[in-house]
């Protein structure tokens, strides 16, 4: 089972002296460009409909307030203006260089008045204690430095019966689609991102950091231990990914 010094100990350069954190933010500022792409063609587009997904559990509760926690180039917090109609997101993220080709996006789709992008760490947020209806996080939480403290942050600066939902990858268990998973993630993922982004070390650190973290039950627990309740977990595609819901 994975743990949560499994996660620390996970980085994208091994042997670097930078924290894991400094090394997210200068993997993510490498890849910018070519992020989005990257995204949508090694999933085949599926992980647009994961975000979807998501985002529907929020749909009932009508968030006018949402915080987009890792929030990269800013394709969940464009879908969230879109799909929930809030009055304001703010979407923070530890890249600027993803912060930049994000705000292009958020202009381009002229939302600029109702989402801003700004720079932020997942572990110090730097709003009031219940200043969110709802939290988003997606493919951003094992990336996190320290899980618990990340998580507890969240937790905060939520109000009162406010919702977290956390889209992550994850293991998928039963055969073949565990093998075929873990040959795409091992082999052909590095290859692309090697070709594409020019970047290996990036989407080695891909199936790494999945490996490492704590999902299902692991990560329902480390929910309920930073105070959230009425936790839940929900597989999508064979257990490739996962989506957490969580209340204040």
């Amino acid at each position: 089972m994975a743990s949560k010094e499994n996660v620390q100990k996970v980085v994208p350069f091994e042997g670097s002296k930078l924290s894991k954190k400094e090394q997210i933010a200068h993997m993510f500022n490498d890849i910018a460009g070519r992020y989005d792409f990257l995204n949508r063609f090694m999933s085949l587009g599926i992980d647009v409909g994961w975000r979807k997904k998501a985002l529907r559990i929020l749909q009932p509760m009508q968030p006018k307030v949402v915080l987009d926690v890792a929030t990269g180039t800013g394709d969940v917090a464009i879908m969230a203006a879109r799909m929930l109609q809030p009055e304001k997101i703010i979407g923070i993220d530890i890249s600027e260089g993803m912060l930049a080709f994000g705000r292009e996006k958020v202009e381009k789709a002229g939302l600029s008045g109702k989402i801003t992008l700004q720079e932020g760490d997942s572990e110090t947020i730097s709003f009031p204690d219940g200043t969110f209806d709802a939290i988003t996080v997606a493919f951003g939480v094992r990336n996190f430095e320290h899980l618990e403290k990340g998580l507890a942050e969240m937790r905060r600066v939520l109000k009162p019966g406010g919702k977290a939902v956390i889209l992550e990858f994850s293991n998928p268990t039963k055969t073949p689609v565990k093998q075929l998973y873990n040959f795409y993630f091992r082999y052909i993922t590095p290859s692309i991102g090697k070709w594409i982004a020019r970047n290996k070390a990036a989407y080695s650190y891909l199936p790494d950091s999945v490996k490492a973290f704590p999902q299902g039950q692991a990560m329902c627990d480390i929910l309920h231990k930073t105070g959230f309740q009425a936790v839940t977990c929900k597989t999508l595609s064979f257990g490739i990914c996962s989506i957490y819901s969580a209340t204040r």
